[in-house]
């Protein structure tokens, strides 16, 4: 073989093995085999439900915990253990969202709460109870209502 087919092989098969290595995986976690920053803020943050599903998802470099809740709340967490995703059905804990964005919501929609949040890039968004999306920068200053 010359030395542009042995080149040749060689790439497709890093880029096979890369191929391999860099899909998605995930493994069901006991409550006993997740990182404490995790156990700590369910525990904090949301004391009357139980954890039901915890899955931790590798997709390359990026990994991400994934945690049901009862009565229907979803938490995400990054590969560093913080919170990047709250989803729920009900009016979520005031602990867990940004004060000032707390604030602008009872002050502008007295009348809804917040049901979602979550970081959405370099900014925050959260949804009310009415499915209106509110975005905020990380600073929680008011953006846009997001459609």
């Amino acid at each position: 073989m010359n030395r542009k087919s042995l080149i040749k092989i060689s790439l497709i098969a890093t880029a096979f093995l890369f191929s391999l290595t860099s899909c998605e995986k995930e493994k069901i976690l006991t409550i006993s085999e997740l990182p404490t920053e995790i156990t700590a803020y369910v525990s904090t943050h949301f004391p009357n439900n139980t954890i039901t599903q915890a899955i931790m998802e590798r997709d390359g470099l990026s990994k991400t915990y994934d945690i049901l809740l009862s009565e229907n709340i979803n938490l995400e967490f990054n590969r560093k253990k913080e919170i990047i995703e709250i989803d729920g059905e009900t009016q979520l804990p005031n602990s867990v969202i940004p004060e000032k964005i707390l604030q602008y919501v009872t002050v502008n929609y007295p009348t809804n709460f917040i049901t979602d949040w979550k970081l959405d890039g370099k900014n925050q968004e959260v949804q009310l109870d009415n499915g209106l999306n509110l975005e905020f920068n990380m600073k929680g200053d008011f953006l846009r209502i997001d459609s």
